[in-house]
């Protein structure tokens, strides 16, 4: 909340107008509706700063841009693009007439969690990008947008079947070329979970089961190909009932994949969980 006077008018309202919405709240004192109407605008854009700003106007001191703007009556609140009115409302407001006029211009929630979503991946923030995504999906389960950034976010963290089966699921008019671009990643992404020397350890592994050398070759294969769980699961299981001989290794391959996974990554916090119920 930006408090507009003459001086800083032409940098908030006109300028800042330029490049996101600016709300100008116009109140007084001696009116409290007035006052009550700024607090709840303050309160519903808490965190939207991204999108809209939020200026007020206190119409006792500043009585001149109150003027400028043809205010006739407290609470007023002007809505401007490119420094001009675009919408606005006036007299009492309640919590519902507020954020019905808000709704109309602000981005929907599962909006701002797709371009945190796309931040994220740009900064290579798998975990921030993972929540966002999939807040913004259980929102709104169709938007084939939001589902293309979440194939994206499946295959870098190795859910290459979860991608595939989201895949399916866009429609062919949005099959763009970022979709097109993903076929191909799920395509390359199973035929590495599908390797020779993959194929050849869960053959081997399934006619020597006990082979706990087998065991730890397959759990290095699967981290390489971001099957992290399945990695740890199996090296997990070797510590938990190796013998002394074996389990030093399995143990430090068990922590190899940890760190790697990144940091707080909810499949990380599980397996360290896990670790540490075992050893105390």
């Amino acid at each position: 909340m930006i408090t507009v006077t003459i001086d800083n008018f032409q940098h908030v309202v006109v300028e800042e107008s330029k490049n996101k919405l600016v709300l100008v709240s116009f109140w007084a004192q001696q009116v409290p509706e007035s006052v009550e109407l700024r607090d709840k605008l303050a309160a519903k854009l808490s965190g939207l700063s991204d999108h809209i700003t939020l200026a007020t106007v206190d119409c006792q001191n500043e009585g001149q841009i109150a003027e400028q703007f043809g205010i006739k009556g407290l609470p007023t609140a002007i809505l401007l693009k490119d420094a001009q009115p675009l919408d606005g409302i006036s007299g009492p407001q309640n919590d519902e007439s507020i954020a019905e006029f808000l709704d109309k211009h602000l981005p929907k929630p599962e909006d701002i969690l797709l371009a945190q979503a796309r931040v994220a991946l740009e900064d290579n923030l798998l975990v921030e990008a993972q929540n966002a995504i999939r807040q913004a999906h259980q929102i709104d389960n169709n938007r084939a947008d939001i589902k293309l950034v979440l194939i994206n976010v499946c295959l870098l963290t190795g859910k290459t079947s979860e991608a595939k089966t989201l895949l399916s699921t866009i429609m062919m008019v949005d099959q763009d070329s970022e979709y097109h671009a993903l076929i191909a990643k799920v395509e390359l992404a199973e035929q590495a979970e599908n390797s020779p020397e993959i194929k050849a350890l869960e053959a081997q592994l399934k006619n020597t089961p006990d082979d706990i050398n087998l065991s730890q070759q397959l759990a290095a294969q699967y981290s390489q190909i971001n099957r992290q769980e399945e990695a740890l699961t199996i090296l997990f299981r070797l510590v938990q009932a190796g013998d002394e001989s074996t389990k030093d290794k399995s143990k430090e391959l068990f922590l190899d994949v940890l760190k790697a996974l990144p940091d707080g990554d909810p499949l990380a916090t599980k397996f360290r969980r896990k670790l540490y119920t075992l050893m105390y």
